[in-house]
């Protein structure tokens, strides 16, 4: 069979370009094709001076935390530095009524019952998550009945303190960018595990909020694709895959239909299940990209002339259990100017933002940044926010997620190729899914998993 290339990878986000660098490090020829006019898929930086493009901020994914071993592993390679995100002072709590409390470290200072009930929760959610088996999390003896509860109706039988159900949503909402009766408690105990606690995805310091990389994590994707030259094609998206016993023929715009001995789809659930396949893919595969759907965030923030906030004793950093924004770090270059704060809208609030203006959301940003750091939080020099769900490529962020039903109905799907199509993506990873981190692991599973087939 004469061959455009030994395989072809259908998105150039940092999944796809790990796995082609992978492959190409195996001795394998690669084209990787990607429908944007840049690559990096979920992770993007933009200047907050075009006079200096150093001083960026990320738009996409931007954290990177101690136990994210492969993507801190990548960033060594590639020559880029970290610096730690702002830590240092008081973090700031809103609650019920605009009642706000100040208090260090990660457990704010309110009603001891209250603290007793979350920690109670969590010591259960933390229990309850390592006994998920990461790669198959559907054969667990209690795995149909965890998966038929969404989140909602667990914290609702399980938490008895109102105050302490609402932190709890409101760290669900930060996490996974839904509300909690969008998810199946089985993906939240999955995800949990996926990372190592809950600690360890509601963290700063410590936590997977720890790190940022210099001059922006899109740096990751720009550096590799750098290294892969003219292998990565853009411009190119992917309409269908035709596959056979012999190989594949990936059809995509701008250019020649393009063959392979296999291809890795590398792309979230969601936009794979767009793609025409002939034949036609499994059912099971079909309908589990159907059940997919993925999280909903506006991601905001606003610039000032330097971080009042670190002057007045604050970290920068915010939750809110009554929106819209529902958490706030500061976001400040590693030089500490200008000073940038950065809230999420999530869940709710992004879908019910999504159609207005980005006037109309500086207007609900600034006012709520207003609530919690004061007068001057009101005249930022610029605001900017990027709405994932609006992006044709992605539709959302952070990553997919699994109602109830998903995982018992059809998981087995997520992972297993399909003849000579292979997944990949932050959704197949089993560390650090829905992460930087846990992408770049399933590039180098999926380039592991062709190496493996094309051996036997």
């Amino acid at each position: 069979m004469t061959t455009d290339a030994d395989v072809i990878v259908v998105g150039a986000g940092m999944a796809g370009l790990s796995a082609a660098d992978r492959l190409i490090a195996a001795g394998n020829s690669v084209l990787v094709l990607e429908g944007r006019d840049r690559v990096g898929g979920r992770v993007l930086n933009e200047a907050l001076d075009p006079a200096d493009p150093t001083q960026v901020v990320e738009v996409g994914g931007q954290w990177l935390g101690p136990t994210q071993h492969r993507a801190r592993a990548l960033a060594q390679r590639l020559g880029l530095a970290l610096h730690p995100t702002y830590d240092q002072g008081q973090r700031l709590l809103e609650r019920r009524g605009g009642r706000l409390t100040r208090y260090r470290g990660d457990i704010p200072v309110i009603n001891p019952l209250v603290l007793a009930d979350f920690g109670q929760a969590q010591v259960r959610l933390d229990r309850m998550a390592k006994g998920v088996a990461l790669d198959a999390p559907w054969t667990d003896p209690r795995a149909e009945h965890r998966d038929a509860m969404t989140f909602a109706t667990w914290l609702s039988r399980n938490v008895l303190t109102r105050d302490a159900r609402r932190l709890l949503r409101s760290a669900l909402k930060v996490v996974w960018a839904c509300e909690p009766h969008d998810v199946s408690l089985l993906h939240v105990l999955f995800y949990i595990h996926s990372a190592g606690g809950l600690d360890d995805l509601i963290g700063t310091s410590g936590g997977a909020q720890q790190d940022r990389v210099v001059g922006g994590t899109y740096l990751l994707a720009e550096r590799l694709a750098r290294e892969l030259g003219e292998r990565v094609l853009l411009g190119r998206p992917v309409r269908r895959i035709l596959h056979d016993d012999e190989g594949v023929t990936v059809v995509a715009d701008g250019g020649d239909d393009l063959r392979a001995r296999r291809v890795i789809v590398a792309v979230p659930p969601t936009l794979a299940g767009r793609i025409d396949y002939a034949p036609a893919l499994p059912a099971a595969r079909d309908q589990l990209t159907q059940r997919m759907p993925m999280g909903s965030v506006i991601k905001c923030m606003t610039v000032y002339d330097e971080p009042f906030w670190r002057r007045d004793g604050l970290s920068g950093q915010a939750i809110s259990t009554e929106g819209p924004v529902s958490a706030v770090f500061d976001n400040s270059p590693p030089s500490g100017s200008p000073g940038v704060l950065l809230g999420f809208l999530d869940g709710r609030e992004a879908r019910r933002l999504s159609p207005a203006s980005p006037e109309e959301r500086r207007d609900v940003v600034v006012g709520a940044f207003t609530r919690l750091f004061g007068p001057r939080a009101a005249r930022p020099l610029r605001y900017l926010d990027k709405d994932w769900s609006t992006e044709p490529f992605t539709r959302g962020c952070y990553a997919a997620v699994m109602p109830p039903g998903a995982w018992t109905g059809f998981g087995p799907a997520l992972r297993a190729p399909v003849g000579r199509i292979h997944w990949a993506g932050t959704e197949t990873a089993t560390i650090w899914n829905g992460y930087i981190d846990g992408a770049i692991r399933s590039g180098e599973d999926a380039a592991a998993e062709v190496l493996r087939a094309e051996a036997n």
